[in-house]
């Protein structure tokens, strides 16, 4: 069974963060400050005796990174659960980290309320994704990305399946009407089309074959 309170180490490089992080320690009593530590390696040196319940990693240490150390962290604890952290909601970031093992991705700055929401649902579900996070991942899903197209290619097509036209495209991605014409006829060769809606009926025809073999 489960003893309170539960240990959370915090590894973050910026010191300065460090008495914001005791202050939220000071007046619970479901959780306990394991420490604070600058690296992986100077936590993995610290286990000792009682290892820490829950880990609170930011993504870019010195040395060896937090979404690295999760390999280091789960070799000691198979049952460690490891919150990341970072200024970046990035889903390659975000994908990485679950894809090593995290139990769960938050934003900075993180509030005390956050910190304990997320140490929360860690402790009764095994998992914690905070809302931004959450919708970051599902946009990722639910946005079309073909192969044999650039980035800024993908996000045209995917903005001329919606309806949009070129100058909605170059407001909407903040360049000029030339470059999204540019991008497009790129578009048109390599569909091998002539037309916009030769090009959206090959593209319906690419997204069904995506959906078929997902």
């Amino acid at each position: 069974m489960r003893t309170y309170p539960l240990q959370i180490a915090i590894i973050d490089n910026d010191e300065s963060l460090n008495p914001m992080y005791k202050l939220y320690f000071e007046d619970t009593v479901e959780y306990g400050l394991h420490g604070i530590y600058r690296t992986v390696h100077e936590l993995l040196s610290n286990f000792g005796r009682k290892a820490p319940d829950i880990i609170l990693s930011e993504v870019a240490l010195t040395g060896i990174s937090g979404i690295d150390g999760l390999e280091y962290f789960l070799r000691k604890d198979e049952d460690l659960k490891v919150l990341m952290m970072s200024r970046k909601n990035d889903f390659k970031l975000i994908k990485e980290a679950f894809k090593k093992g995290a139990s769960g991705y938050l934003t900075k700055p993180l509030t005390k309320e956050r910190l304990f929401a997320a140490a929360a649902a860690l402790d009764q579900h095994g998992v914690a994704l905070e809302h931004d996070v959450a919708k970051k991942i599902i946009h990722s899903f639910q946005t079309k990305s073909f192969d044999s197209f650039s980035r800024k290619e993908n996000q045209i097509a995917e903005l001329l399946t919606q309806g949009f036209t070129y100058k909605m495209i170059a407001d909407k991605l903040c360049v000029t009407p030339s470059a999204v014409n540019f991008h497009i006829q790129n578009i048109y060769v390599k569909l091998n089309v002539n037309s916009k809606s030769e090009a959206l009926e090959k593209l319906r025809e690419m997204e069904m074959r995506q959906l078929n073999a997902a």
